[in-house]
């Protein structure tokens, strides 16, 4: 982890599954990481700080950049893990459960980066990684609000990663079925790992790959990972 040495992050959904994965292995690298989530968990690892809050409030993010700015300066590296499911049929589903998801999912990382990604550019360097879905790009039933949000947060990394360029790198990170809590927490329908019937990847994995893609020299770019269950044919 060479060239993550001395470099501050912050993760929105820092508080479960991947997104405390990613804490975790940030930990093990020696930084520095705010957590930013819902909920706090107990048992942190050194050199963490956390900070309660919902990515969809523009009120929280305003918070969150200032406690950010207090506790570490302006981050190095930005990765939005926070994310909702939501898994029902468009003809007969809730606009206000998809509203939340899509303030979530893709609203909530557009606030993210436009409250982070500017101290970046002032600094000249910086990495942004995007926590995509293998579902971007894929309609299958019942999936179509979920997989919607996906696909235009790809395209908000590809469009920022034109923006941005060369002084900040984008890396969408699509990872298939993973064991993790985000099944339980679907907004509406419900799912396992179980009766998805593909098998899972860990959260650990996918934090693995989110580190290779930051662990880079300056001036090369990771751009997309994909990882999935080698059973899951999507």
């Amino acid at each position: 982890m060479q060239f993550l040495k001395g470099r501050k992050a912050i993760v929105s959904g820092g508080g479960s599954g991947i997104g405390r994965a990613v804490v975790e292995k940030l930990a093990a690298a020696d930084m520095e990481t705010a957590l930013a989530d819902l909920h706090i968990p107990s048992g942190l690892p050194a050199g963490t700080h956390p900070f309660t809050c919902n990515v969809s409030a523009a009120e929280d993010i305003d918070r969150l950049f200032t406690g950010v700015q207090e506790k570490l300066g302006t981050p190095d590296i930005l990765v939005c893990s926070a994310g909702r499911g939501i898994h029902e049929k468009l003809t007969e589903g809730d606009p206000e459960k998809w509203r939340q998801v899509i303030d979530t999912n893709l609203l909530g990382a557009l606030r993210m980066i436009r409250a982070f990604v500017p101290g970046m550019l002032a600094k000249g360097q910086g990495d942004v990684v995007l926590l995509s879905s293998v579902s971007a790009g894929q309609a299958y039933a019942y999936g179509g609000v979920y997989a919607a949000t996906k696909s235009a947060l790809e395209v908000v990394a590809e469009t920022l990663r034109q923006e941005v360029m060369p002084n900040v790198r984008v890396t969408v990170v699509a990872p298939g079925v993973t064991d993790t809590p985000f099944f339980k927490n679907t907004i509406s329908g419900f799912h396992t790992v179980e009766d998805i019937g593909y098998g899972a990847i860990s959260a650990e994995a996918v934090a693995d790959a989110v580190l290779y893609a930051l662990d880079k020299p300056p001036g090369l770019s990771i751009n997309q990972i994909v990882l999935r269950p080698t059973n899951q044919p999507f």
